[in-house]
């Protein structure tokens, strides 16, 4: 029998950026290093544990090598705890 060979998943391309502005579930990621806006959703895991996203936050984004218009946001950057408290 000959051998079949598996097809391997095209890896996506992780990304970071700020979210400009939530769009009806959706939100707009300007990337930090270039000069593109890229359309994403929440990933299941930031969905199933509630996870808030708003305009201003850090986050790092999956792309498909395919479509770099759409994506998901697969982690929210934490916020530096002010010093001195």
């Amino acid at each position: 029998m000959a051998e079949r060979e598996q097809k391997t998943k095209e890896e996506a391309v992780e990304l970071s950026g700020t979210v400009v502005e939530e769009v009806r579930g959706a939100f707009r990621i300007k990337l930090d290093d270039i000069d593109h806006i890229v359309l994403c959703r929440l990933a299941g895991k930031l969905r199933k544990h509630k996870i808030r996203v708003v305009p201003g936050d850090h986050v790092r984004i999956e792309v498909s090598p395919y479509d770099y218009d759409r994506g998901r946001i697969v982690y929210r950057e934490r916020e530096p705890r002010p010093s001195g408290m």
